[in-house]
């Protein structure tokens, strides 16, 4: 299967036009048509209706293994092109908002450095497709225990930092009396969703074990980065690292005490030619694990 009838699939499928596909990939539109004419072909199946566009029931199929296939082409072609690569003086950091703490910042050198803020699902890919020389990324987990990442690529995760977590709700709450709380007595309330700036939802969900899409019901979907305002005045519960909730004005801050969880950093990075790192991203490296 060629990657690039592949690649060319994926982009007519995603804007459902062949004119906009030859647009977004500097084709014309006769040859992106014979792109997807090739890989049908190949396939022996039509992925595509043409009147609309929209994938066929193979085409779906292809869809689901297509975008994994084509990103770790994409780690690949970076992994390799490191090795002719000169050395950096610069250092690109990706980092999810609540991976960005008062030691994190601290271990970064004081020039020199590019830090994005990405949702947690694209610090991974943002490392192995070379988007990124390292990557900070932060999750719930048991104590010591790893995080659950995407297996996009060949990534070395270390763990930099772990703390517990607390519960963030308005102070005339029924339970902000509490000196401690667990998530069976939260399952029943309103939480914001708010996957940049807390705890995703789906992952209470599924440290609470409980049956799936059980409980801990969206109050107010948040795309912003500070939730600490919106839960004091009422429109949702959010679980916060303990550092990150303790200045929640106009707040309860409760501590999480069951089940037995943490809020953990990892760094992530990828081996260069050299097999390790070097530059900013060693000395990067070394602090955080100073």
């Amino acid at each position: 299967m060629d990657p690039h009838l592949l690649r060319t699939y994926v982009t007519v499928a995603r804007l459902a036009s062949f004119s906009g596909a030859a647009r977004e990939l500097g084709y014309t539109q006769s040859a992106v048509s014979q792109h997807i004419a090739a890989l049908e072909t190949d396939l022996a199946l039509p992925l595509l209706t043409r009147r609309p566009v929209a994938p066929t029931p193979a085409g779906e199929r292809l869809l689901e293994h297509a975008g994994a296939l084509l990103l770790r082409l994409d780690a690949a072609r970076a992994d390799l092109d490191r090795f002719a690569a000169a050395p950096r003086a610069t250092l690109d950091v990706a980092a999810s908002p609540l991976a960005l703490t008062a030691r994190t910042l601290a271990a970064l050198p004081a020039t020199g450095v590019t830090l994005r803020a990405l949702p947690r699902e694209r610090v991974p890919v943002a490392v192995a497709t070379g988007e990124a020389d390292a990557g900070l990324v932060d999750g719930i987990a048991a104590p010591s225990d790893p995080l659950r990442l995407p297996d996009v690529a060949p990534l070395a995760a270390t763990g930099v930092a772990e703390e517990p977590l607390a519960v963030v709700l308005p102070a005339h709450h029924p339970l902000a009396a509490r000196t401690g709380l667990r998530l069976d007595d939260l399952v029943d309330a309103r939480w914001l969703d708010a996957p940049a700036a807390g705890i995703p939802l789906d992952r209470l969900r599924a440290v609470h074990g409980g049956p799936a899409g059980r409980g801990f019901r969206t109050g107010l979907r948040y795309d912003g980065t500070d939730i600490r305002t919106l839960a004091a005045a009422g429109r949702g519960l959010c679980l916060l690292p303990r550092s990150a909730a303790s200045d929640a004005h106009g707040a309860a801050v409760v501590p999480l005490v069951a089940p037995r969880l943490v809020h953990r950093v990892e760094l992530l990075l990828t081996a260069g030619a050299g097999g390790e790192p070097s530059g900013p991203v060693a000395e990067f490296t070394r602090r955080l694990k100073s």
